[in-house]
């Protein structure tokens, strides 16, 4: 077993249980209004799904083991491709503190999930 696989597929869970939960409240600290089905359609599959289709594949991983490097590495890259857009959206905006703090989770997050190699 892995504390840092199981860790991570619990914050991916919440993430998309709190996307289907509540799509509006989930974008609102950012300044987006999901005002529109379309819009909370979008975060619901990007933020929802794509959340929870990550923490089953690394909670998989406890049972079938022979899936473990390939899916750490995916979703460790997963993330620090998160974290490097945030550094490159930083370069061509002042965003506020909040995208600072989820870069910090992201980096964190990968390098947490890489040390359960």
């Amino acid at each position: 077993m892995s504390v840092q696989v199981i860790v991570v597929a619990l914050c991916f869970a919440f993430m998309g249980l709190a996307a289907f939960a509540r799509p509006r409240t989930l974008v609102a600290p950012f300044g987006l209004t999901a005002d529109s089905a379309d819009s909370r359609n979008e975060i619901q599959a990007v933020y929802g799904g794509f959340g929870l289709a990550l923490a089953a594949i690394l909670l998989a991983t406890l049972w079938y083991p022979q899936f473990r490097a390939g899916v750490i590495v995916a979703v460790a890259a997963a993330l620090a491709g998160m974290a490097g857009g945030r550094v490159i959206g930083a370069l061509r905006e002042r965003p506020g503190r909040l995208p600072v703090v989820f870069f910090f989770v992201e980096a964190v997050g990968a390098a947490f999930l890489l040390t359960a190699l």
